[in-house]
């Protein structure tokens, strides 16, 4: 059962059949996956008062699912000083692949120019951890079963008839979304075309190890981290749906590789599509959706768990600043607005790279092989193994210089005379005024509480990835996510208005 905090506010609202008495929190995250985890943080470091409603007894997951960690997600933990965490339980490896093409991307301008091979359930402890650090009610075994809205908050009711209210609701509860389908948001896209079967069993035959293509599509048999054997299948066949058994794995097997190798004593199995789908709209009033909830695709390129994260850094700062009354309530419609079109393209690609590992032919098998060619070449391999390690992302903030709406490089700064790395400034989850010219005359202190300015000196190379060097600004206005909102002069001309439309007004 719920806790009550000490920090908590209550309020009595009874309704037929439900308890009067439910903690009350300013928002309310349903899914305490790795976006609603995050997102958590995010929101605890903007001293909002937030709580996590998960369906699930203890943090234990089942199954393997995510397997690591792309170059932005790297940035994005470092931004907030917990970097090493993940870094030191898991492997670093050039993670980056497009359609089974890997792709290095060791000369992207990045302190992390690699991916980490990590499995979800550890990405998931080790973030549980840190909200539980922050102080952040995790409601176990809470399932939602109903919403409402009115323009003061949002009532949900559990899975037993306990409620609660909270003046924003973020769907963070996976692709079956119920928060998703309450607050009817249409999930518009394409269906299976394809079904693979992923397990972690035993089997009494050394099997096959390693990858394989055939007519039938991709397969692959390793070794788990518990030393079973860890499988890979595509299906011949859409006609089942359901919770796969042992039975479904063992036919798989067979029609691939002749034998099921004595398989037995599965530790799980699921099932998993191609089907792409996309919330139309991120946002419907006062309830909002991140990651699996917001859009789904094949796991081809280990792009999910990673788009999901950073969609709760990019709305944490902002759901923070609204729900305590600094900023106001259209500051969420942005982000929809840079979102949406970020996993948008992450559905393109991945329905790209399924259809050149599809069933073979001779057509495929010359497209697969062209892309591996082009994706040979230094220009292509830079820009993709950029989009697919998240060092791309580029939000339309307007016109202007070539930082404006992108991810700040982790500068060594020179401040108060000493080196310091520009993420430990945005450890706190604030915006950042790096001052590197002398802004004539502004005063910051209207917004001092939002933002904290930096006097810096910087005299090295400005780099973007698949941009390559820019001009040195005298001044950068940086969003607690990250991303350059404002690039000016000495005169500090625009900077008034960007701290506006971002923090709120003075």
């Amino acid at each position: 059962m719920p806790v009550l905090l000490p920090n908590a506010r209550t309020r009595a609202h009874a309704s037929p059949g439900r308890p009067a008495l439910a903690p009350d929190h300013a928002v309310l995250i349903a899914g305490g996956g790795p976006t609603g985890l995050m997102l958590a943080a995010e929101l605890a470091l903007g001293q909002c008062d937030v709580a996590v409603l998960e369906r699930r007894e203890s943090q234990d997951l089942t199954g393997t699912r995510a397997g690591g960690l792309h170059a932005r997600s790297i940035e994005i933990l470092d931004q907030r000083g917990v970097a090493d965490r993940f870094l030191r339980e898991g492997k670093v490896t050039q993670l980056a692949g497009f359609a089974w093409t890997r792709l290095d991307i060791s000369d992207l301008p990045t302190r992390h120019p690699y991916g980490l091979a990590l499995r979800q359930s550890h990405i998931e402890r080790i973030l549980a951890n840190w909200v539980a650090e922050l102080g952040v009610p995790v409601y176990r075994s809470s399932e939602v079963s109903e919403i409402s809205q009115n323009e003061a908050g949002v009532d949900v009711t559990l899975a037993g008839g306990a409620s609660l209210r909270a003046d924003y609701l973020v769907g963070c509860d996976g692709g079956r979304s119920l928060v998703r389908k309450a607050a009817r948001i249409d999930f518009a896209g394409t269906d299976a075309t394809l079904s693979n079967l992923m397990a972690e069993v035993e089997m009494r035959e050394t099997p096959a190890w390693g990858l394989r293509h055939d007519a039938l599509g991709f397969h692959g048999l390793s070794r788990s981290e518990s030393g079973r054997v860890l499988v890979v299948m595509t299906e011949a066949t859409l006609d089942r749906s359901g919770e796969p058994d042992l039975s479904d794995l063992s036919e798989a097997l067979v029609a691939v590789y002749g034998t099921d190798f004595g398989v037995h004593s599965p530790a799980w199995i699921s099932r998993f599509t191609d089907a792409a789908r996309q919330a139309v709209a991120y946002r419907n009033g006062r309830v909002l959706l991140a990651g699996d909830a917001a859009h789904i695709h094949h796991s081809v390129g280990g792009q999910g768990l990673n788009t999901g994260l950073q969609d709760a850094v990019n709305l944490g700062w902002k759901l923070a600043l609204v729900a305590r009354g600094l900023a106001p309530d259209s500051l969420l419609d942005s982000y929809h607005a840079e979102r949406h079109g970020v996993a948008a393209r992450v559905l393109r690609n991945t329905r790209a790279q399924i259809a050149l590992l599809r069933r073979d032919d001779h057509g495929r098998k010359a497209a697969r092989e062209v892309m591996s060619e082009l994706l040979s070449m230094e220009e292509p391999r830079r820009r993709y193994g950029a989009m697919m390690s998240g060092l791309d992302i580029h939000y339309d903030l307007g016109d202007g210089h070539p930082l404006l709406g992108r991810r700040m490089p982790d500068l060594a700064l020179t401040v108060a005379g000493r080196k310091q790395q520009l993420f430990t400034l945005l450890h706190q989850a604030r915006g950042v005024l790096l001052d590197l010219g002398g802004l004539v005359g502004f005063d910051m202190a209207p917004f001092a509480d939002r933002v904290t300015r930096i006097d810096t000196v910087y005299d090295g190379a400005w780099e973007l990835p698949c941009i390559g060097a820019v001009s040195a600004p005298n001044a950068v206005l940086v969003r607690p996510d990250g991303h350059v909102a404002w690039v000016g002069d000495q005169s500090g001309g625009g900077l008034s208005q960007a701290l506006t439309r971002w923090f709120g007004a003075a």
